[in-house]
């Protein structure tokens, strides 16, 4: 195993001589996560780190992370655990010994638990989440989740929570680790609305009228995003405001049968590259989850945008939002009646609508930008190492 060549004391920041090398490793390649990952990865980059990205081959993520600039090796990992675990762990253990990076970001749960397994505190390693992995499962799954989490948290120098929230339920399901709250940002100079195209050239290139009441939610289909339950609210929405339009953008497990229940003002745009348009297309963006990382990327990207937003009141969800979103636009999770209520209302009052709106946008622009996050996250690197070097290793 390499030893990290940073020493204590020095700064993490790519400005000085020592070129600080780090390895990022994911197994999820698409949506929030992969965002996440190429975000930090190019910026690293730009600073003059040395940025090395794991992840599955010919996917979004290896994609956006060569465009960044950043080394990229191939990690062939399944999503869930199995029978090729050990085979994982050993295919990071030598892309680690390959790489001989300073510090080890892992990104999700498979990342985290191959990559844990792997290293077991021998190097700086950085720990998130991105939601916990027991909130997406139950009965014996879940027992022997959170009995691995609390495992792992001894080999990981930090573990990284987006949102008090999230730092709560791992706390309260006896996680015990050196936590630090990084929450999430975006590229305002891509989603920033006065910059980017007008609603009307962009509903234009989609094929929308001017005039449709249009609601949007960008995620990935399947149960933790609740689509089912946006489709059990909308018919609510059409009967009080007649020719609205619900846009489903993302793919998943569920597309079969959230599409064979979905009204006809319904549609499935499918996974996209880059949702701006949609965003800028929608006069409000939503997302009906039943739990999250504590702080979806989604609803960020749509308030730089200056769209408000409707989110359910998962842990981690009243942090990122402006005040008055806080009590105008949260409704319960598993709520279709809530749900649809504030949604109409949000589209039957424009001018509340576009209020909070430019509220989003200056907030999102002052306290979310994915450039914070680099800089916070070069302290949470920081810390690791320090704590490397200081001998204070998990386990």
């Amino acid at each position: 195993m390499p030893t990290p060549t940073l020493q204590h004391g020095d700064r993490p920041d790519g400005q000085g001589a020592h070129r600080f090398t780090i390895l990022h490793i994911a197994q999820s390649s698409g949506g929030g996560v992969a965002r996440v990952v190429a975000d930090l990865a190019a910026r690293q980059k730009t600073r003059g780190d040395r940025v090395v990205v794991a992840c599955l081959p010919d996917t979004r993520l290896s994609t956006a992370a060569a465009q960044g600039g950043a080394e990229v090796r191939v990690w062939n990992a399944r999503r869930s655990p199995g029978p090729a675990l050990l085979k994982e762990a050993a295919d990071l253990r030598r892309i680690v010994d390959r790489v001989r990076p300073d510090v080890v970001h892992l990104h999700s749960s498979k990342a985290g638990l191959a990559g844990r397994l792997a290293l077991r505190g021998a190097l700086p390693t950085v720990f998130q989440p991105h939601a916990w992995s027991f909130e997406a499962v139950t009965g014996p799954m879940a027992v022997a989740t959170v009995r691995w989490e609390r495992t792992g948290a001894r080999w990981a120098h930090r573990l990284v929570c987006v949102s008090d929230g999230e730092r709560g339920q791992g706390e309260a399901a006896g996680v015990h680790a050196a936590y630090t709250i990084v929450r999430n940002g975006v590229d305002i100079g891509h989603f920033d609305s006065t910059t980017a195209p007008s609603r009307e050239t962009v509903r234009a290139r989609l094929g929308i009228s001017a005039s449709t009441p249009l609601v949007v939610c960008v995620a990935r289909l399947c149960r933790q995003k609740g689509q089912d339950v946006l489709l059990a609210a909308w018919p609510s929405v059409v009967d009080r405001v007649p020719g609205a339009r619900l846009v489903l953008v993302g793919d998943g497990s569920d597309r079969a049968a959230l599409a064979a229940r979905a009204p006809s003002a319904v549609s499935f745009a499918g996974d996209v590259a880059d949702p701006r348009d949609w965003y800028i297309a929608a006069d409000l963006v939503t997302l009906s989850s039943r739990w999250e990382a504590g702080m979806a990327l989604a609803p960020l990207e749509a308030m730089a945008c200056s769209r408000p937003v409707v989110v359910t009141d998962v842990p981690g969800a009243r942090e990122f939002l402006p005040p008055r979103h806080a009590t105008d636009c949260l409704v319960p999770r598993d709520d279709p009646a809530a749900l649809g209520g504030k949604l109409t209302h949000l589209l039957a009052d424009r001018a509340s609508g576009r209020a909070l709106g430019k509220q989003a946008h200056d907030y999102t622009c002052r306290h979310h930008s994915v450039d914070q996050v680099v800089e916070r996250m070069y302290a949470v690197y920081g810390d690791a190492v320090r704590a490397w070097t200081d001998g204070v290793r998990p386990g």
